[in-house]
């Protein structure tokens, strides 16, 4: 039985790859502009740290809004990046192919300010947690890191610099844009840990 993690190659998802150390991890293109980057930056991490890695490549593109696929968001959107019911979809597609893999937990490397959307939230993850469990393979949703912002995470996990730069927090584009609210974020974060 393994553990496994959906690695998307950001700071959050190879911070808590680093610390929990699972089995497996699963990356998904599900149609993402940065999707390249992502899975490479995931090929990387779960290949230093000897993780068996699977890839899944399923596009949902026409279903998304917001930078993610860099249109104009839907008039729904509490944000420029929210895509409907993403994290939902995520969780599912990564617990089909899990199942196969023996995978009895999925572990999200959700942090605190994610809460913004409600598919952040601890209450979300509980009740994905409580629809996977109930379903035919009984897979366990968890999200470690929910309650830690992403410097208390980093640090948490002791990942070196050296793997951290590797992580790719863009929304926009295969290479860092510098004005999304991920790139702001990956700069915020490592000025928070590193500033002199």
């Amino acid at each position: 039985m393994n553990k496994g993690i959906l690695l998307s190659g950001g700071m959050d998802s190879i911070s808590l790859a680093y610390w929990k150390r699972p089995e497996i991890a699963i990356t998904i293109d599900y149609g993402q502009a940065a999707a390249e980057t992502e899975i490479r930056t995931s090929s990387v991490i779960a290949k230093e740290l000897g993780i068996e890695h699977h890839i899944i490549e399923i596009d949902c593109s026409s279903l998304g809004s917001g930078d993610l696929i860099n249109s104009k968001a839907i008039k729904e959107s509490p944000s420029s990046e929210w895509w409907p019911y993403r994290n939902q979809l995520l969780i599912t597609l990564a617990c089909m192919k899990g199942i196969s893999l023996g995978i009895i937990e999925l572990m999200i490397g959700s942090v605190k300010s994610d809460g913004f959307h409600k598919d952040g939230t601890s209450e979300f993850y509980a009740r994905m947690n409580s629809l996977m469990e109930y379903q035919e393979g009984n897979i366990r949703i968890s999200s470690p890191c929910i309650e830690m912002s992403t410097v208390e995470l980093i640090q948490k996990s002791g990942i070196p610099k050296s793997l951290l730069h590797w992580a790719h927090s863009c929304h926009t584009s295969n290479e860092p844009c510098g004005k999304c609210r991920g790139c702001n974020k990956y700069g915020q974060t490592l000025n928070e840990l590193y500033a002199e």
